[in-house]
């Protein structure tokens, strides 16, 4: 059996510590984004969560990038951050359809934040899960969602999550809920319990471990050690592309980790 495409990155490529440690310091700013998706296979756009961008601006970034590089983009926060999730319709198109198409073949996943008072209410999250549509101008989409909540951790909000093919956030924070159960055809992490201290960001020790729990997933399996919502769904065994990405804590050595991940993945 083949396997899926592990993908690695780090939030955003601009950053001023980064400048003269990941980026060469005689590298120009507006070089930087060709640079990093040169070291790394993905970044995860933060910048989509507060503002909308121009058509040109992801057409220019797609311009940058190498034949396989790949952005997530974060879905504004006038979609979530609503007391009645269902109402999220027309945020929801005018994100949809400000330009990220002209990403093309480089458009990843979407990533759906939500507040960590937001909890789950069924009926109201499955009535946003239906508004997330599968295509956009002919190009498909992927769709994760990022819940912050305890309520979350039931079985109820996983099968919700595989009805629509939607991924929920394999989340390793010190504070929010990690579900590590498969519920779409990828899988999606983000890995936020790295430190400034740590030149890797994580100890090599732990992205090691995530190494092997990553290509667990890309196989079509899921990892033995990792605490399953729905420990007794069965799961289809096929290959699943991956996105992990390095995030917050540790940002400094963010893109430390995620080449010293990419490392122990080839």
């Amino acid at each position: 059996m083949s396997t899926g495409t592990i993908r690695t990155g780090i939030g955003g490529w601009t950053f001023d510590p980064w400048e003269g440690t990941f980026y060469p310091s005689d590298l120009a700013k507006k070089r930087q984004l060709e640079y990093a998706s040169r070291q790394l296979t993905a970044i995860e756009v933060n910048g989509t969560y507060y503002s909308s961008q121009k058509p040109a601006t992801f057409a220019k970034w797609a311009s940058e990038v190498p034949e396989d590089f790949i952005f997530s983009l974060k879905a504004s926060r006038f979609c979530t951050n609503r007391k009645i999730l269902a109402e999220a319709g027309p945020s929801i198109e005018k994100f949809l359809t400000q330009g990220i198409t002209e990403l093309g073949k480089h458009l990843g996943p979407i990533l759906w934040q939500f507040m960590g008072t937001k909890k789950f209410e069924p009926e109201d999250f499955e009535a946003f899960l239906a508004l997330l549509p599968k295509a956009q101008d002919g190009i498909a989409l992927r769709h994760v969602v990022e819940p912050r909540h305890d309520s979350f951790r039931t079985p109820e909000f996983v099968d919700l999550l595989a009805k629509y093919n939607v991924a929920a956030v394999c989340a390793d924070h010190h504070d929010y809920p990690m579900f590590p159960d498969v519920t779409a055809d990828f899988v999606y992490s983000r890995l936020q319990k790295g430190t400034d201290e740590t030149p890797s960001c994580y100890p090599e020790k732990e992205i090691g471990e995530w190494a092997k729990r990553f290509k667990a997933y890309a196989d079509g399996g899921v990892p033995s050690d990792l605490p399953l919502i729905a420990p007794k769904r069965s799961v289809e065994k096929k290959p699943r592309d991956v996105f992990a990405f390095f995030i917050t804590g540790g940002k400094v050595n963010a893109p430390n980790g995620a080449r010293l991940l990419q490392s122990k993945l080839s």
